[in-house]
């Protein structure tokens, strides 16, 4: 099976934007994690980043025939409005999707508690940190050994 991890604007400016939210661990590090964690898993992996919206709904419309097993997608502040990624992300359900956030956005700005994506996923997982994107990784495996 092949996860396919999703990140969206600024996250590849881990380890420098924002420190006290984000933590110091930059975006290699990230993939690193992910990469490692997909070994003792037992699946492969691929990690996307783009600071494009419509880059990153193309990788979700090009999901449906390539392979992909599931989706891990931290949208960034694409979560907050983009109307286009919750369209794309609920164009088919035929994956395990999980959307992942860093932070726990229900505890900052009032705009960031609100995700127009979240309901296109099977499950949100905030406030966890990098390892947040482990777990999801975890629940996307255990829903196709179900």
């Amino acid at each position: 099976m092949k996860i396919l991890v999703i990140n969206g604007p600024n996250l590849n400016f881990l380890g420098i934007r924002d420190k006290k939210v984000y933590g110091e661990e930059d975006y290699g590090h990230l993939v690193k994690l992910i990469e490692e964690k997909a070994k003792t898993l037992g699946v492969d992996v691929e990690c996307y980043q783009s600071n494009h919206e419509g880059d990153l709904i193309d990788r979700i419309q090009a999901a449906y025939s390539d392979g992909t097993g599931g989706i891990v997608i931290n949208p960034g502040a694409l979560t907050h409005y983009s109307y286009a990624l919750y369209d794309a992300l609920g164009s088919y359900d035929t994956i395990p999707m999980v959307e992942i956030h860093i932070s726990d956005i229900n505890s900052r700005d009032e705009f960031r508690r609100v995700s127009v994506t979240a309901p296109a996923c099977d499950k949100q997982i905030v406030g966890h940190g990098l390892n947040g994107y482990l777990e999801a990784m975890e629940y996307i495996v255990s829903c196709r050994e179900a």
